[in-house]
């Protein structure tokens, strides 16, 4: 988290309706952090985007016309997201897929590594440690909560090296540098 994926997809989506193409974003409908019908970056740029409860809402939703095709938080969505981006590409649009490649223990995050082994292109993006200051690939969990997914900014997670990146549970009094 805190790396500028979501600030990445935005950018290139942007340069897509530069160059005139016809573009389309999707989210996870379970993401409402910022806002429901936007994708927003930690920076606060955000572009248009339809909430969508599964992967496969995008072949219904998807406009023939679409060129290129955005997905955000792929980390919400279950594995059918990978056959969904197959088809999307095997048609001949370009597919741009954001998403975090590990959980907050540190583990593949689904359906991300099966993505990341089908991508073309794959640009992988580094926050700031919050402890340390390093390069910051892993996202620490600010809670007791043990799920996969807790849905969270800045309240609940933040950046850390593999260094600083612990499992244990942390205590609400435990002081946390650059902030």
């Amino acid at each position: 988290m805190f790396s500028g994926k979501t600030e990445e997809l935005i950018r290139r989506v942007r340069r897509a309706l530069y160059a005139r193409q016809r573009v389309e974003l999707f989210k996870p409908k379970i993401d409402t952090r910022f806002a429901e019908i936007e994708i927003v970056s930690h920076s606060r740029q955000s572009v248009s985007a339809k909430p969508i409860g599964s992967a496969k809402d995008i072949l219904e939703l998807a406009d023939p016309k679409t060129q290129v095709i955005g997905i955000d938080e792929a980390q919400f969505f279950d594995n059918e997201l990978v056959e969904v981006v197959q088809t999307l590409a095997d048609r001949g649009l370009r597919v741009i897929v954001a998403g975090l490649d590990q959980d907050f223990r540190g583990m593949p995050f689904e359906p991300m590594p099966e993505l990341l082994a089908i991508a073309e292109y794959v640009t992988k993006t580094l926050a700031i440690c919050m402890v340390c200051g390093n390069p910051a690939g892993r996202s620490q969990r600010l809670s007791r909560d043990k799920e996969q997914v807790v849905i969270g900014a800045t309240e609940a997670y933040e950046a850390r090296c593999r260094r600083c990146h612990t499992l244990e549970e942390v205590m609400p009094e435990q002081p946390r540098l650059f902030r």
